[in-house]
């Protein structure tokens, strides 16, 4: 074997100055990356920034949310009623399916997407916690329930008082219509944000998040219609069954904390606002700690 060493080749390497320059400006903290990744998640609701598949759906059930809207407020005008159509708390309520598929369809796509992706991981390493971005999450999808939610209350509200309805009633209304919705969309954002963190897989996440919402709801409508036959809901049992169902629950809680009084519903009792507002306070915050317990396990690996 010789011991020459093979003779070496030149080397052609060359080193590029392409400009890299150290960051002198200032450090952004927690406040600054949660309002980052909140409005990230905010745009991606709505497919701002994702490919145009994924805008479809969003925009459609937008649209479904707003069409009939403009055209209530269009004949309201044109047919010059005594009183507004309908109360902006009650079409809060009544395309509850439309507001279930948006949640089934959005939520996954905020929480399941970092998931099956292991890009979680990447947020949760320093400067940002497991609890800003859960928080950051479950606000965006607050949001975005809310413009689903207000963009039709508010056509109503400007469609009311082009009709020159009484303005301080028409306020009154919208507010208490947006009061609704927030109380709503909260109670679903904490739901939805739950069980889509719960599993990576999408399909899984919108199958539950429909179930969860469509079996509840039947199961408060089966159960009420049977303790009270005649519809009126004088039972007690009758009452406390809404606490079933996450849309029978904010729609009494609204209608008790800003004293709705409307046809064909009722107003719960002190004592019965008081449950509704106590297990509605309790599941939000279950809700909330289950996803930030999600994400710690997430973070420990």
């Amino acid at each position: 074997m010789s011991d020459q060493l093979p003779e070496q080749q030149p080397r052609s390497g060359v080193i590029h100055d392409i400009g890299y320059r150290h960051y002198d400006g200032p450090r952004l903290g927690r406040f600054a990356i949660f309002q980052a990744l909140l409005v990230s998640s905010l745009r991606h609701a709505y497919g701002i920034g994702r490919s145009g598949k994924s805008k479809v759906m969003p925009i459609l059930l937008l649209a479904v949310m707003v069409v009939p809207v403009v055209v209530i407020v269009g004949i309201q005008n044109v047919m010059k009623f005594d009183e507004p159509p309908i109360v902006p708390i009650d079409y809060v309520f009544i395309l509850q399916p439309v507001i279930a598929l948006y949640l089934a369809s959005q939520a996954p796509q905020l929480f399941s997407r970092d998931l099956r992706y292991r890009s979680i991981v990447l947020y949760l390493a320093r400067p940002p916690r497991r609890t800003d971005y859960a928080l950051a999450k479950l606000s965006a999808l607050v949001l975005a329930l809310m413009i689903l939610i207000g963009l039709p209350l508010f056509i109503l509200y400007a469609g009311a008082l082009l009709a020159r309805y009484d303005v301080g009633a028409m306020t009154r209304e919208f507010a208490t219509g947006l009061g609704g919705a927030f109380l709503l969309s909260v109670l679903l954002a904490a739901i939805g944000g739950l069980i889509a963190a719960a599993t990576p897989r999408r399909g899984f996440a919108v199958a539950a998040i429909i179930a969860v919402l469509i079996v509840s709801f039947t199961a408060v409508i089966t159960t009420t219609a049977i303790l009270s036959p005649e519809g009126d809901l004088t039972e007690p049992a009758a009452r406390y069954a809404n606490l079933g169902s996450p849309f029978t629950l904010a729609d009494v809680l609204t209608r008790f904390v800003l004293r709705v009084h409307s046809e064909g519903n009722w107003v719960a009792t002190t004592q019965q606002g008081l449950v509704f507002a106590a297990v509605y306070l309790l599941l939000v915050g279950l809700c909330v700690w289950g996803v930030n317990a999600r994400y710690a396990k997430v973070a420990r690996g």
